[in-house]
Parts: structure tokens; C-alpha cells; sequence
């Protein structure tokens, strides 16, 4: 279980992992200009490696054609991205569709397009963000910002798990704490 999590979606790690994956663009058009060096075939079958009955499956959007996610048995979560026209097309192949960025912990959004989240009081990040979209990999290449988007990390989902353990939200110091902070600053230079 990764308590991390807001309790709402605590759920996709009661019985196995949780993975990321973002723009998987399958059978697209314009998929060859984008740097894809393996089949749809190939990609379907790394995931199918990877994600097992029990695991949940977090796509970042760019989904293409939806239909090769049936032979996935895990769990399967959907933020739309720029590509992925309606809802509606994807419900047969996933179990829940979010059609905007995801606030999934205190210090964790998953979105399609890399988001600026700095805090207004001391423009410091106020979250980290995981994202796909930039199939190039050059822009928001930071410390608050984690690109999974198929092309650019090597075709490999992300386990969500590993990414907390290994310490990358706790660069992120909490908005809350830091609105106490300065008030307590306030208080006490008067």
C-alpha cells in the first residue's frame, strides 16, 4: 500500500503496483515523427511484462488506439491528453477516466502536459509533477518534474512505489507548513 497517497486512490496499491506510463501514441499517424523506435506490439508487450492482474496502470494520456489496453489485466487509469479526443472511446479499455490533472497525494500531481507549480507566497514548488507530452524531453527537465512519456523514458513504466522511496517528494516542503511558517514569522516579529 503506498500510504502517500490521498485515501481516494490509496485503492490502485491494495493488491499489487502502481505504474505511469504517458503518450503511448499507438497507431497514430504522426507517431513516426515523433521518435519512436519500437512497435506497438513491443510497447503492449513491455507493459504486459510488467503490469499483472492486481497492478494499476496510470496512462498520462496520448493513448492512440485504445483497443491493444484489453490484453492488459491490471487495472487501468486514463488522464486524457491533447490527443485523446472523447472520453467516451476510451471506456471500454479503462477502469477510470480523468479528463484534467490528478492531485493524487499532498506533494504529487499526475497530468499530461507539465504543469508550473510554484506556491504564490514563496515560489517554491508546491508539488511534483509527473507528465508526459514533450517527446523531445527538453523542457521542464528539473527537479519537480519527472517526464514519463514512452519515446523519452526508454519505453519502461514507472513504479510509483520506487519513485516515492527513492526521496523525490521530499525536496517538496509542504504549502501547509509553509503558510504556518511564515505566520508564525509574523507573530513573532511583532
Amino acid at each position: 500500500m503506498i500510504k502517500t497517497l490521498y485515501p481516494s486512490f490509496q485503492r490502485w496499491s491494495e493488491k499489487g503496483s502502481v505504474y505511469l506510463i504517458s503518450d503511448s501514441h499507438l497507431f497514430d499517424s504522426d507517431r513516426a515523427f515523433m521518435g519512436y523506435d519500437i512497435s506497438e506490439r513491443e510497447q503492449i508487450g513491455i507493459l504486459k511484462k510488467r503490469c499483472h492482474k492486481g497492478d494499476t496502470l496510470i496512462h498520462l494520456g496520448d493513448v492512440g488506439d485504445p483497443s491493444l489496453f484489453s490484453e492488459l489485466k491490471c487495472h487501468k487509469v486514463l488522464i486524457m491528453g491533447n490527443h485523446d479526443e472523447a472520453a467516451s472511446r476510451f471506456e471500454e479499455y479503462f477502469d477510470e477516466i480523468y479528463t484534467g490533472p490528478l492531485w493524487v497525494a499532498e506533494k504529487l500531481v499526475l497530468s499530461h502536459e507539465p504543469l508550473c507549480l510554484e506556491s504564490g507566497i514563496t515560489r517554491n514548488p508546491i508539488a511534483f509533477n509527473i507528465h508526459g507530452h514533450d517527446h523531445s524531453g527538453e523542457y521542464y527537465s528539473d527537479d519537480y518534474h519527472l517526464n514519463v512519456c514512452q519515446n523519452v523514458f526508454g519505453y519502461e513504466p514507472l513504479s510509483l512505489k520506487e519513485f516515492i522511496n527513492d526521496g523525490h517528494l521530499k525536496r517538496i516542503k509542504s504549502i501547509h507548513r509553509e503558510i504556518i511558517d511564515r505566520a508564525t514569522e509574523r507573530k513573532k516579529s511583532k
